[in-house]
């Protein structure tokens, strides 16, 4: 049994928040770029070059990549044989509000969803916690602006729907959604599981590095045919048309019932946010 200390938990989660805010992860940065490279649209090619220089001028001045600097979603592995020395999730949420106030990040969260009053230190956090062997905990951490997760959706699909009106579900929500979530996107995709499990595993395929295709050869091929599909709808960076539409797209699935094929649409916009650290 290992002993971890809520306050470095706190400390870690107040680093993550910053970082994630004010660093593109290296394979988005690396997306953005190559889609430069190959944009034939002159104005979209010229959209990607200013997502690029952005992302640069937020580093090397200390800002964050977008205004918005979302909801911290928070992602945790917690070892079994790991013991929390104090309270897990207050550690959680007073590391957000550290985080937020050191990075000089907007706070954007309201306390209750209809009288709409702002927490003012952007908690509470969203926590999606894991049990996982060993004595380590690994905490993700990712920013989610809502012009994009605005433009989610979920579906309770029915199995003769089959893959078929999965792929449909998808390129609809992807094209009702057109300019509106800053594109070019990367789209989350989850199947399977029940109402609330398919969206957990939509935002946890956000997670996933963009250039990292499913284990499951079925899977992958998927990811590769919707990706190629969303990109020949020819919305562009910022709605400018082109065919960089979306630089990735990850499916994360788990098994569901006889009666059911739920599917979740969780999208993501250029500025796909995510810092890691392991303790």
């Amino acid at each position: 049994m290992r002993t971890i200390n809520a306050d470095l938990i706190r400390e870690t989660v107040a680093k993550l928040c910053i970082k994630a805010n004010r660093e593109l992860p290296s394979d988005v940065l690396e997306a953005i770029k190559r889609a430069e490279v190959t944009e034939p649209w002159p104005e979209a090619k010229r959209i990607l070059g200013l997502l690029s220089e952005n992302v640069a001028l937020a580093n090397d001045k200390c800002l964050p990549i977008c205004q918005d600097t979302g909801m911290a979603c928070v992602f945790v592995e917690l070892g079994q044989d790991v013991h929390i020395e104090g309270d897990f999730e207050t550690a959680v949420n007073d590391g957000v509000r550290l985080g937020y106030e050191e990075g000089l990040l907007r706070k954007s969260v309201v306390g209750d969803p209809l009288r709409r009053v702002n927490t003012g230190d952007n908690t509470p956090a969203l926590i999606s916690l894991h049990l996982v062997p060993g004595d380590k905990i690994r905490i993700s951490v990712m920013p989610k602006g809502f012009g994009s997760e605005n433009m989610s959706a979920l579906k309770m699909l029915k199995p003769s729907d089959g893959v078929e009106g999965v792929k449909r579900f998808v390129l609809d929500t992807v094209t009702a959604a057109g300019a509106n979530p800053c594109p070019p996107i990367v789209v989350g995709v989850g199947i399977g599981g029940s109402f609330d499990k398919s969206a957990n595993l939509a935002k946890k395929a956000l997670l996933r590095p963009l250039d990292e295709r499913n284990a499951d050869e079925y899977y992958a091929e998927l990811e590769v045919e919707l990706l190629a599909a969303i990109n020949a709808s020819g919305i562009g960076p910022q709605g400018f048309g082109g065919r960089t539409t979306a630089l990735a797209l990850a499916i994360e699935t788990m098994p569901t019932h006889v009666a059911g094929l739920p599917v979740a649409v969780n999208i993501s916009c250029h500025a796909t946010r995510r810092a890691v650290a392991e303790l």
